[in-house]
């Protein structure tokens, strides 16, 4: 199923697969995949567009202390990439609309096996695949592979991105660009860069895709603000650190809380 937002603006919501918070140990894996599948349908119940499913990494250098915090989490209960696999199954058969991501570092896409990876997340259900650390000058046969079994390749676009890179990001891309307000790691912020508005209409040069814009997202008034300019807001840290002062029996009720709260009403957006 192609990727679509059904809002105005969007809504991606992160989740790293596999951690529920400070509160779970002792938790079987399987537990914990249940409860990441819990907490992504009450999102989107509350209104997310897309889920990014996150897969768990012991070494993620793009992530602020926030997610590095979850994934570790994650990594010493033994989730894995075939674990949010079959994650995304549970969600795409209990939410057959909702948009699913598959975010993760290249390194277990590549143990995992990237002809494999690919067959087996169009198999499960998922729409596309967002590999951090995968340049779009290297990425033929990763490209291929997505390309074969209808998976939208998402690419990030920085802020120093030079003209040459955002096109080629803008011409590989399917179902939405994904923009980074800063440059540095994820994480919360008080206000929004002008980099962020600057970036998104360099990026509408090259393509008609939405731009989600992301990092740092954490506010009902960073939606509005991304609203002007962009497609969709992007929120991660903020929800992960909500998961983790939860326990797992409450992060679905906390987290869509939170994602209501993040939608002002129209005539706000509008101001």
């Amino acid at each position: 199923m192609p990727l679509r937002f059904q809002h105005k603006p969007g809504l991606v919501v992160y989740l790293t697969a596999g951690d529920a918070g400070l509160q779970a140990a002792g938790k079987t894996t399987r537990e914990l995949i249940r409860a990441t599948r819990e907490i992504a349908i009450a999102a989107i119940d509350a209104g997310a567009d897309i889920i990014e499913l996150g897969v768990p990494f012991s070494d993620p250098l793009a992530d602020g202390p926030v997610i590095q915090r979850a994934m570790e989490r994650a990594v010493a209960h033994g989730v894995c990439l075939g674990d949010v696999l079959a994650l995304a199954r549970e969600i795409r058969a209990a939410r057959p609309d909702a948009g699913l991501v598959v975010f993760s570092y290249l390194n277990p896409i590549l143990r995992y096996g990237v002809s494999r990876f690919a067959a087996d997340a169009a198999s499960a259900g998922v729409d596309g695949v967002l590999a951090t650390d995968m340049i779009v000058e290297e990425a033929e046969e990763y490209l291929a592979e997505l390309n074969r079994v209808g998976l939208d390749p998402i690419f990030l676009a920085a802020p120093t991105s030079p003209d040459e890179r955002l096109e080629a990001i803008a011409t590989h891309s399917r179902g939405f660009v994904y923009a980074i307000s800063r440059t540095g790691i994820t994480g919360k912020q008080q206000a929004l860069t002008s980099d962020a508005a600057a970036l998104v209409a360099r990026i509408r040069r090259w393509t008609t895709l939405p731009v989600a814009v992301g990092f740092g997202i954490s506010s009902a008034e960073h939606v509005a603000q991304v609203a002007e300019f962009a497609d969709a807001a992007v929120v991660g840290s903020a929800i992960v650190e909500l998961i983790e002062r939860s326990t797992p029996e409450s992060a679905p009720d906390a987290v869509a809380r939170f994602i209501k709260g993040l939608r002002l009403p129209e005539a706000a957006l509008a101001r």
